[in-house]
């Protein structure tokens, strides 16, 4: 099938182009993205898309989430990350059903569709239920089934981890598989160790939280027998793909490290204010050339899945902290939500801008209403301005997973009445 925007304005966030382009077409061909240029003649089996006056993005890449978590949103309120973890999120998971599972993440991925992410990095655990909410939805996504020992032995988890990789790595075009790693508070050596051996023999990217309050310093260092942080990871990680979510608590031994191993950030503002966390220093992050893209946490923490939020705070608080005004221009934040996403995954020969040959993941934007008017400055209106619901249309690999406000495949109250009860089971 192939699929003509028409007339629209262009943020294509290829460092090739202009930063934005007006009133051009742009022609996808199946899953890819044929022709970008002006005037191009419609086929007459050709999807005709009216973008005349509204933007047209990259999909957002959530670089750090937990789509299975919808059902404990807003449920962390005066609890840290630890006790909120240890004593409401696992006991209850552990009564999961592979349906609530399935449920759950279908209505992220809802979320997600109409909040204009079209690729998701997950972490967490369940993968099998989660992945056929990916298939049923068409949202992109990495996905992983979670690592960790320190409640008693890992050979089950590795187990599913290896059954995982065997029964989806390159299986699916919107499927790929990372090696998940908890994170070092919750796992020994040997268990880092023997991931991390996985993760170089399918050549998959690692996925980890690291840093993200104070506890976890001193629970890693109770792990490892006084060994820092930066230690550990100076031992085991060199050579890898990883992309470390949180990294709140870095020191400069830290900065090191993620500058000689290329060890990629997933900044989450909004989950780790929730949490009482602190602010991660993402403006040092940048000087010091370190890959930095933006994940919300799952929306227990991180409240909901809308990375304009994600985008917003990112630049209020850099700002803010540094008293500097001048600090991350808008469309360099929205570099963090698009091509250095795909940067962070490896993917950026497909994905993260809209260029020829590159999988059709984009995102029509409306920003007609008031709150958004007038423009004077495009990118620091859709960063600091433009919500969720300005997302008109999201197309992932050249399917059209929402048109005009309306979902193509899904139905959303039926998957939201699902899951109202499946924590009062």
């Amino acid at each position: 099938m192939k699929i003509l925007i028409k007339n629209c304005n262009l943020i294509s966030m290829d460092e090739k182009r202009e930063k934005i382009e007006y009133d051009i077409d742009i022609l996808i061909n199946e899953s890819k993205i044929e022709k970008i240029e002006r005037n191009i003649e419609s086929e007459s089996d050709c999807k005709i898309i009216n973008a005349k006056n509204k933007y047209v993005l990259p999909g957002f890449i959530n670089t750090h989430a937990h789509i299975g978590m919808s059902i404990f949103r807003e449920s962390v309120d005066g609890y840290s990350t630890q006790d909120w973890l240890t004593e409401k999120i696992w006991p209850i998971e552990d009564n999961l059903t592979p349906d609530d599972i399935y449920n759950s993440s279908l209505l992220s991925c809802v979320e997600m569709i109409k909040t204009g992410t079209t690729t998701v990095n997950d972490h967490y655990f369940f993968p099998n239920n989660i992945i056929q909410a990916v298939i049923d939805s068409g949202i992109r996504a990495e996905l992983t089934r979670v690592v960790m020992d320190i409640n008693g032995s890992s050979d089950e988890r590795f187990s599913e981890l290896e059954a995982l990789i065997r029964d989806y790595n390159n299986k699916y075009d919107n499927v790929y598989i990372s090696v998940g790693i908890h994170g070092l508070y919750t796992s020994s050596a040997s268990c880092i160790e023997k991931a991390i051996k996985i993760a170089k023999d399918n050549n998959l990217n690692i996925h980890m939280h690291y840093l993200e309050n104070s506890k976890e310093l001193l629970d890693i260092s109770n792990n490892y027998n006084g060994e820092l942080p930066h230690e550990i990871l100076r031992k085991y990680f060199e050579n890898t793909n990883s992309i470390f979510a949180h990294c709140v608590k870095l020191t400069d031994s830290d900065f090191d490290i993620f500058k000689d191993f290329n060890i990629k950030v997933s900044h989450c503002p909004v989950s780790n204010l929730k949490l009482g966390c602190g602010i991660s220093n993402v403006t040092k992050m940048l000087e010091n050339n370190i890959i930095v893209s933006l994940g919300t946490d799952g929306q227990g923490s991180g409240c909901n899945l809308d990375m304009f939020d994600t985008m917003k705070f990112t630049g209020l608080l850099q700002k803010g902290v540094n008293e500097n005004p001048k600090l991350l221009p808008a469309y360099e934040i929205l570099k963090l939500a698009t091509i250095n996403g795909a940067k962070a995954l490896n993917k950026e020969n497909l994905i993260g801008s809209i260029s020829e040959n590159k999988l059709a993941d984009l995102i029509v934007l409306d920003l007609s209403d008031v709150l958004l008017q007038p423009i004077n400055d495009i990118f620091s209106d859709i960063v600091y301005n433009a919500k969720g619901s300005n997302v008109e249309t999201t197309i992932v690999g050249g399917k059209v997973l929402m048109e005009n406000r309306s979902l193509a495949n899904l139905n959303e109250l039926d998957i939201i009445d699902k899951c109202k009860n499946i924590l009062s089971k």
